[in-house]
């Protein structure tokens, strides 16, 4: 047997229903919301992510599939969302195009990085995006949905973390003190923290090496260094979310682990997933339609890791509501019978099963419970001879006759009756 590349999964039947369970309840939110779906290709210029996603980043550094193409030409398979949505922004002019460019995107990403619970190499994120809207009450929207999702997927024990890494502006500063306040400390720190303090000093603050926290959490915070115009700005977006009502932190810690990033940063953690226990995160980058090439346009978004979605999601956001039917047939001369009854009931809209290997009824019978038919649908040649079905109850054991003209409409009502 050829197993699964080191780092990538199957969702299989059984787990593949919270996915879709994420995927349903995330749909129904953002277009609420007003955003609109974009799906991009899973493969890139290399270029898009160098610009984008940060040459500072471990991302960029360490975590890239990059390779050459057969034209020569560098590809890399898209390790985050936002640039591609960026890049789709600007080459098929959304503004012009969309009355409000507010988009959402599904799909997977890749990262060479040491797999573990909820990290893979290929991973799967959902992404939201807004381009064009300065105002702090954007930044406070784009929080109460990623708060609103959390909720609606019934996760307890989430909490919001929030930060202002300012703008170009004020951030030079805030490197400098930082730099200031590591002094000599800064040959303790790990190898990569000292690379970060040459190239981009507020990447310390992403390291997660144990015996370098004590230093970081001595550090200056970024709150401290904001100009007046960011200060304004993170005090309208704590002013709204307090208006929503959403309980929050402030973290210097959260600086994001992405070169664009600029004001507002947030996360939402989940308390019962373990030490990996950031299932979504986002924040605003206000200059990087530019960088990349298109006007000068700000943005705000998040993405959230579905495979944490689903870890942090509660056992019962396995029950779908799902009530399949299940048709059994005895012997030949109902089988034809039971083979249109099963084709009537699916074009009504039904899901429903069958049998076909012309097994015991016994036998059918354990079929619909492993299936968890809610009623089985059971022809022989007694229900051929009156023109009847019989419908019985898997849950309560009861069982009627119903004619064959009307067994169609009469599961229709059974069905739409368990899903009140």
């Amino acid at each position: 047997m050829i197993p699964a590349i080191r780092g990538t999964h199957d969702i299989l039947p059984g787990e593949v229903e919270r996915w879709q369970r994420v995927e349903a309840v995330s749909r129904r939110l953002f277009e609420r919301y007003g955003y609109a779906e974009v799906r991009t290709p899973i493969i890139e210029r290399e270029e898009l992510f160098a610009k984008g996603t940060g040459e500072t980043t471990d991302i960029v550094q360490k975590e890239m599939y990059a390779f050459t193409d057969k034209g020569g030409e560098r590809i890399t398979l898209r390790p985050e969302a936002t640039p591609s949505l960026v890049r789709a922004f600007v080459e098929h002019s959304l503004e012009q195009a969309m009355a409000s460019p507010k988009i959402y995107l599904f799909g997977p990403m890749f990262r060479y990085e040491r797999p573990q619970k909820g990290r893979y190499r290929q991973f799967h994120q959902l992404d939201v995006e807004v381009f064009g809207v300065s105002d702090p009450a954007v930044d406070a929207e784009v929080v109460d949905l990623a708060w609103a999702l959390v909720g609606e997927l019934g996760i307890a024990n989430a909490e919001l973390v929030v930060n202002s890494v300012g703008c170009p502006a004020c951030r030079p500063a805030f490197g400098e003190a930082l730099l200031k306040a590591l002094g000599e400390d800064v040959t303790r720190l790990c190898g990569d923290c000292q690379r970060r303090a040459g190239v981009n000093p507020l990447r310390i603050f992403d390291c997660k090496v144990p015996q370098d926290q004590p230093i970081i959490d001595g550090l200056p915070h970024s709150v401290d260094y904001l100009c007046d115009a960011c200060r304004d700005h993170f005090a309208a977006v704590e002013r709204h979310l307090g208006m929503y009502g959403i309980p929050y932190r402030v973290s210097h810690r959260l600086v994001r682990g992405l070169d664009y990033y600029t004001r507002t940063t947030f996360e939402i953690l989940a308390g019962n997933i373990g030490a990996q226990n950031a299932i979504l995160g986002g924040g605003r980058y206000d200059g990087l339609v530019k960088q990349l090439g298109g006007p000068d346009r700000v943005g705000i978004g998040f993405a959230a890791g579905i495979e944490r979605l689903v870890l942090a999601m509660p056992d019962g956001a396995r029950d779908d509501g799902r009530r399949p039917l299940f048709v059994a047939a005895m012997g030949e001369p109902a089988r034809e019978s039971a083979l249109a009854l099963l084709r009537d009931l699916r074009r009504a809209g039904l899901e429903a099963h069958m049998e076909y290997e012309g097994r015991s009824i016994k036998s059918q019978m354990k079929r619909a419970d492993r299936l968890k038919a809610a009623f089985a649908l059971i022809l022989g040649d007694d229900e051929l001879a009156a023109g009847v079905v019989s419908v019985k109850d898997m849950t309560k054991g009861g069982q009627a006759r119903v004619s064959r003209d009307a067994v169609v409409n009469h599961c229709r009502a059974l069905v739409a009756g368990g899903q009140e």
